[in-house]
Order: structure tokens, then C-alpha cells, then sequence
């Protein structure tokens, strides 16, 4: 597949689809990155095994097991664009501070998508992703700890409801604006 036209735009750039579990961050941020023809990281993946197995027992991280793992996704983000120019990642990035912590590693421009959808609709798609860490109790303890955009946040939010491919164009159309802030609904 050829890069989407308008990716040398966007470079260099650092684009994180955030997020609460069920969202559909990791299916956006990976149709996003194939469709900009770049590099995918699902920030799962770069939880430690303490995280993954503290989050299969049905307990919520805390601050002290999200910096590290923050900081691994940030120095991969930052090193995938040194030599590429752009990357996708999937994080959850649900605090303000979060999103700055990966800001300060990434050292680049830095976008985020939000996709949003109500309670409800998380929870069917939960329930519908057999055999995920990540169990549909925690749900609760990530809205509460969902801290929305403040003003000036490059965070772009728009509804989860719609397709992958809606998503991706509606996405990649925020990205190649010359100011870069707002959603979509």
C-alpha cells in the first residue's frame, strides 16, 4: 500500500490514539499508521509483567507503575521518529500528565486522538474481546481516571461509533490542518 498523499505533511510528528479500554484506539492507531505508511506501536506492548499481571487480577494501575512504561513508549516513539520521521502509537494516556510526560520524551510535534463512545458501548466491546488482560472491571477506574483536554492540548476527539475507515479519514484530515485542536462529533 502506498503512503496516504498528504503524510510528508504531518513529519515529523508523533500521533498517539488515546484513550479508555475499548475505544478502539489499537484498531484507529494501527489502520492510521498503515494508511501513513509508518510504524505502529500498541502501548500494551510496553507494559512490564508486573503492569500486565497487577491488570489481569482486576487491579488498576497507579502512577508509579505508568511512569516507566510511559517512558519506554516515549524513548520508542522518539527513536522510531529520529529515524523514520512519523509513528502511531495506541496509549491510553488518560492523565494530563501523562500526555506531557510523553510530550517532554518525544522531543517532536505531538498530536492525540481521543476516540470517545459512552459506557455502555465500552462495555459491549469489552466483553467482546475474549481473552485480553485487560478485564471489563477496570473500566470503571479508567473513566475515573480519564482527565479530558484542557485548552491548548493538541487532542482531537471524535466519536468512537463510527467505522475504522470514517475514524482514519476524519483523523488524518485534523492532522494535515495547519492548527491542529478541536473535535469532531
Amino acid at each position: 500500500m502506498q503512503p496516504h498523499p498528504d503524510t510528508a505533511r504531518i513529519m515529523p510528528r508523533a500521533i498517539v490514539v488515546m484513550g479508555v479500554s475499548g475505544s478502539g484506539k489499537s484498531t484507529l492507531g494501527a489502520l492510521l499508521a498503515e494508511t501513513l505508511g509508518c510504524r505502529f506501536l500498541e502501548g500494551d506492548s510496553f507494559h512490564d509483567e508486573a503492569a500486565v499481571a497487577k491488570m489481569s487480577a482486576g487491579a488498576p494501575l497507579d502512577d508509579e507503575d505508568r511512569w516507566p512504561w510511559l517512558d519506554r513508549l516515549g524513548v520508542a516513539m522518539a527513536e522510531t521518529i529520529a529515524t523514520d520521521g512519523l509513528v502511531v502509537a495506541a496509549c491510553s494516556a488518560l492523565r494530563t500528565v501523562y500526555r506531557t510526560r510523553l510530550r517532554h520524551a518525544v522531543v517532536a510535534p505531538i498530536s492525540f486522538i481521543l476516540p470517545e463512545a459512552d459506557r455502555a458501548e465500552l462495555m459491549r466491546r469489552l466483553h467482546n474481546r475474549p481473552g485480553h488482560y485487560m478485564p471489563p472491571s477496570l473500566l470503571t477506574s479508567q473513566l475515573d481516571t480519564l482527565e479530558p483536554p484542557i485548552v491548548g492540548e493538541p487532542v482531537f476527539t471524535l466519536d468512537a461509533n463510527w467505522t475504522p475507515a470514517a475514524l482514519c479519514e476524519a483523523s488524518i484530515a485534523w492532522l494535515t490542518q495547519p492548527i491542529s485542536f478541536g473535535s469532531l462529533s
